[in-house]
């Protein structure tokens, strides 16, 4: 079956974590079973499978991957309620992270078998769409060997700093999970977590980096583009369902 790189945009607003991961999840299972019953079919009637890209706003939460460290939680359940945040523990790679007002959540729930088997080139493609998204702003990003998400002062460990944090699952290539970009997200809430279970970095948005606030919305459609391109995405675009 030919390659199928029609994407589905959906921007799902301000929504809570749990409601979020679930709607992603009711697409990745549909993916999924779609991709197992195309295995019982002939090729000429197989059915092609979407892919979709969501950004999302979500309330203050943390989130710690399968692979992660409870202790990297610096809060106990009492103090999450002062600060009015919540927390899960779910199924995607990586340790704890932060998501909160101000940051740009992306959640791309695509099946690479219309793209690449790779999981390792996925993590750096997302990556690159983010660095020459804030290039546009005149910061300078890049990677850290060894270490996934976009960092900058990457050629000083003393200064280097994450902007972009990346924690993604895969089964039948297909994908779920995905990346979150510190636009003017409130930092603080970063000094409760042991951020990806690394202490010797900081983290950063771009509004610290900038000195100034910055249009939400302007940066999704750069990195929508920039996403775009990356993939060869056929944006189809559908209100939220």
């Amino acid at each position: 079956m030919e390659q199928n790189k029609i994407t589905e945009f959906r921007h799902l607003g301000f929504m809570e974590y749990g409601e979020a991961l679930g709607y992603q999840e009711h697409l990745f299972q549909e993916t999924v079973a779609l991709k197992i019953q195309n295995r019982k079919r002939s090729e000429e009637t197989q059915l092609p499978t979407l892919n979709y890209l969501l950004f999302v706003y979500h309330p203050h939460v943390y989130t710690l991957g399968k692979s992660g460290k409870e202790q990297n939680l610096l809060l106990n359940n009492e103090e999450l309620s002062q600060k009015e945040a919540t927390y899960f523990r779910i199924s995607r790679g990586g340790d704890i992270t932060y998501h909160g007002p101000g940051q740009i959540v992306g959640y791309p729930i695509l099946d690479l078998d219309n793209f690449f088997t790779d999981i390792h080139k996925y993590l750096r493609c997302l990556e690159e769409a983010v660095i020459r998204t804030l290039a546009e702003y005149q910061i300078d990003a890049g990677r850290i060997e060894g270490l996934t998400g976009v960092w900058l002062d990457v050629a000083d460990p003393s200064k280097s700093r994450k902007i972009c944090a990346f924690g993604v699952k895969s089964s039948s290539w297909v994908t779920m999970h995905g990346f979150a970009l510190n636009v003017n997200v409130d930092l603080d809430y970063f000094n409760n977590i042991v951020p990806c279970g690394i202490n010797d970095k900081a983290v950063t948005s771009m509004h610290q980096e900038l000195g100034r606030l910055v249009e939400l919305r302007e940066v999704e459609d750069k990195l929508k583009k920039h996403l775009g391109a990356i993939f060869e995405f056929q944006w189809m675009n559908t209100p939220k369902s």
